[in-house]
């Protein structure tokens, strides 16, 4: 599996990004993924992922503020973030694991550690 991330960059408060997370070889129809942050000396954080049903889930920090998507025939993921605040500011890196349905956000980088597919990250930075 391979998963390249674009579309970080920086803005300032209250700006808008689109990140895109394109995305070949998975071998199955049945995979959840998700946006995961990590700000320099914290721990990764999922904000938002799509199960391997299309349900989406979001961290308590942006709920509100961005938006998952998925779009199957291009084989893109996509993070829509709005009102981008200075905590936001992290790597973003995409995730992919086969199956896990009806994971949760909180579940979802141990899952992904252990058995998940990542992309390299994208910066983005609101100041």
């Amino acid at each position: 599996v391979q998963l390249v991330e674009s579309g970080g960059g920086s803005v300032q408060a209250g700006g808008s990004l689109r990140l895109s997370c394109a995305f070949h070889g998975v071998s199955d129809t049945k995979y959840s993924m998700a946006w995961v942050r990590q700000a320099p000396g914290k721990e990764r954080e999922c904000v938002a992922l799509v199960d391997s049903g299309d349900t989406t889930r979001y961290a308590a920090s942006v709920t509100g503020r961005f938006t998952v998507s998925k779009d199957i025939t291009k084989n893109v993921l996509y993070l829509e973030m709005n009102s981008l605040k200075p905590e936001d500011t992290a790597m973003y890196f995409c995730s992919l694991v086969y199956g896990a349905r009806g994971i949760t956000v909180a579940a979802f980088v141990a899952r992904a550690t252990a058995f998940g597919h990542w992309g390299q990250g994208t910066q983005v930075t609101v100041s």
